[in-house]
């Protein structure tokens, strides 16, 4: 007969030898574990770490059953997958690498702390109107574009590769990039700190290969960008006039220059800038017709 009155005296004195330190192993163990998961989701590196994981459990059950040679071929098998895994995913490690230098503690240490937020955001707030307008005219003009907003990832590596500007934004000068046959408009136009910075940069080509193919050049590199940096990427299609945004390798289509506004407003107004932007009217109530 099962003696319960033991079991629950065991339980409660096991219980009894938890520390509060052992709650705070599991719960950054469990969110170490939680944010690998959702780094690898619905990416590449998804079927190679499960295979990799299996192997793990596998290495774990030969060296239970004592199978000398099994135990030998995996754990070889193991350290080699390592490396492995940190060359093949070298994209996807740099990717997680920057999320935590732009979480609030990596920012803090590294951030100024005088920036005026009323003029960041007025410099914002001109610089999406000028965008959300020259991307509608050039959309209806079936003009393409590729215009890269930067976030907290710097692009100075981009950069380098295209002519710097440094001017306010507007819907003339963001045409005149993006002309036919001028100087500039192949390349990719990047915003920082609402100035038009620099354009006709290049931008590296994404290298998923599950595309579609029906995509051209611009949204590859546009996805590419988007893969290897927390920069928002708008997209004017040359052949059907879609405006699209690319953000963490996604692609959304489709937009027009209110839903633009909304999706650029939303991304960007963040920390003090979004506090001081939700007691105000809307961008697209206030602007001027």
């Amino acid at each position: 007969m099962i003696d319960f009155l033991s079991i629950w005296d065991k339980i409660l004195k096991g219980l009894q030898t938890i520390r509060f330190q052992d709650f705070l192993d599991v719960a950054i163990v469990s969110y170490l574990i939680y944010k690998v998961i959702k780094l690898v989701r619905d990416t590449r590196a998804e079927q190679l770490v499960k295979g990799f994981a299996l192997l793990a459990i596998g290495y774990l059950l030969v060296a239970q059953l004592q199978l000398t040679a099994m135990s030998f071929l995996l754990k070889n098998l193991l350290s080699l997958g390592v490396t492995a895994l940190v060359v093949v995913f070298q994209p996807e490690l740099r990717r997680a690498l920057e999320q935590v230098g732009r979480t609030r503690i990596g920012l803090s240490m590294f951030t100024p702390g005088d920036v005026d937020a009323d003029e960041q955001e007025r410099r914002w707030r001109t610089a999406i109107s000028a965008i959300c307008d020259s991307t509608s005219f050039l959309s209806r003009q079936k003009i393409g574009a590729l215009i890269v907003i930067e976030k907290e990832t710097k692009l100075g590596e981009i950069i380098k590769t295209g002519t710097i500007i440094n001017a306010d934004p507007s819907v003339e000068l963001i045409g005149n990039v993006f002309f036919p046959n001028s100087p500039l408009h192949d390349g990719a136009m990047i915003i920082r700190g609402g100035k038009l910075y620099a354009a006709g940069c290049f931008l590296p080509v994404s290298e998923n290969h599950t595309i579609s193919k029906t995509l051209g050049t611009r949204h590859r590199a546009a996805l590419g960008m988007s893969e290897n940096s927390d920069a928002v990427v708008i997209i004017v299609s040359e052949e059907t006039g879609i405006i699209s945004v690319a953000e963490n390798g996604k692609l959304t289509r489709n937009f027009d220059s209110e839903t633009l506004a909304e999706r650029l407003e939303k991304t960007l107004f963040t920390s003090k800038i979004a506090e001081l932007a939700e007691k105000r009217p809307s961008f697209w109530k206030v602007k001027s017709k």
